[in-house]
């Protein structure tokens, strides 16, 4: 077992909010064995942005893992030539190009659509009614899983969020991530004959092209899916909440001082909506004294690092001009998020302006209570929002 110190948390206050303990234990025990998430944490950003690299030592391969077990051995878990075979294999779909001319004018109908269907009402939750919807139908696109629903696909994505992150091992949420997963292979069957005919930029379609093999194909889409609308929907959202609580930093994109990219970018660092990555210890090792013993269990914890305070000054506040070269928030190295650039075009470039632009004197509701959940992934169960209609 590691010998790093251990550090006892409050796993309900943890999922509540992280940021008070992950303070703590950046100052006292950078790396930290945490018994309640029976694994090793690594949370000041420097010593993640170098470790994440050596994937001799901390490797994406978990045979065991929750990821694995219950979604298939995707890409993310996999390392070197495996891990690039695939991500070259499904760069078509999100390459900036593509994301440029295909996915942008669709990422646009889908929200003009979306807002055209609340503007009129004068309030709205906007986790709900506008940022889930629109990460779907994004989702539905990328994927090329069109038949499924976007209530669906945001219930799939949970359902296998919520498996991945069982680390207590409640067979409740087990199985109900067991049914999400099937509810995604019986898409996919559906898809498979309709995308062989017409094959376009999909996930789906590129992959089938590319020779992947059935299960090769079906474990990145649910990885896909497992990331790719919870991500969005709770940076939308979050990102909204924290430009509507913060006037003076929304004044400084209405008066073109910064940008809708530079408001997303800061919130995605403030509040990271993907706040941890899990590795597996591939072999015995010590790195700046601290021994790791092969097949234990480590999380690199990017919400934490994108709160060091000895990288990001004064790095507990939402400030959207601020420096963000350091940001982890899409991770680093070669597991860098494949969907950056599709995130950044919904997100940055249709998402909120349009929403801002839609919505005469938009405002958070009065009293409005918005909590914030999750470590592993955090973002609002509700932003409840008013508009001059």
């Amino acid at each position: 077992m590691s010998n790093a110190p251990v550090h006892d948390i409050d796993p309900q206050a943890f999922w509540r909010d992280p940021y008070p303990e992950l303070k703590i234990m950046r100052r006292d025990c950078p790396v930290a064995y945490v018994p309640q998430l029976g694994a090793t944490l690594m949370t000041r950003r420097d010593a993640i942005f170098v470790n994440e690299k050596r994937t001799d030592i901390f490797s994406s391969l978990q045979p065991g893992g929750l990821m694995t077990q219950l979604m298939g051995e995707n890409m993310m878990r996999k390392d070197g030539e495996a891990h690039a075979v695939e991500r070259k294999a499904i760069f078509p779909t999100v390459s900036p190009k593509t994301v440029k001319t295909v996915w942008l004018e669709q990422f646009s109908r889908d929200a003009d659509r979306i807002l055209d269907g609340i503007a009129q009402r004068g309030e709205a939750d906007l986790v709900a009614d506008y940022a889930m919807p629109l990460s779907a139908e994004a989702l539905k696109a990328i994927t090329g899983l069109t038949n499924m629903h976007f209530a669906e696909m945001n219930r799939v994505s949970q359902g296998m969020i919520d498996g991945c992150a069982n680390y207590a091992g409640d067979p409740a949420v087990e199985a109900r991530c067991n049914d999400c997963t099937a509810s995604i292979d019986r898409h996919i069957d559906e898809r498979i004959p309709q995308v062989e005919a017409a094959p376009d930029f999909s996930l789906l379609s590129v992959q089938m092209r590319a020779g992947l093999s059935q299960d090769q194909l079906r474990a990145n889409i649910k990885l896909a899916i497992s990331g790719g609308q919870n991500e969005p929907r709770d940076a939308i959202a979050g990102a909204a909440w924290a430009l509507l609580a913060h006037p003076g930093q929304r004044a400084l994109v209405d008066s073109g001082q910064a940008t809708w990219l530079q408001a997303f970018e800061e919130y995605a660092r403030w509040i990271s909506p993907i706040g941890m990555s899990p590795r597996r210890i591939a072999r015995d090792a010590e790195l700046d004294g601290v021994r790791y013993e092969a097949e234990e269990r480590f999380f690199f914890m990017f919400g934490s690092g994108n709160r060091d305070e000895d990288v990001f000054e004064d790095a507990d506040e939402f400030r959207i001009t601020r420096d963000l070269s350091k940001s982890i928030s899409f991770g680093a190295g070669p597991h860098f998020c494949a969907g950056a650039w599709a995130s950044r075009a919904l997100i940055a470039e249709v998402a909120l302006p349009k929403l801002f632009a839609r919505l005469p004197g938009l405002r958070l509701a009065e009293g409005a209570d918005v909590p914030f959940v999750g470590w592993a992934f955090r973002g609002p169960l509700k932003v409840p929002v008013v508009w001059n209609a």
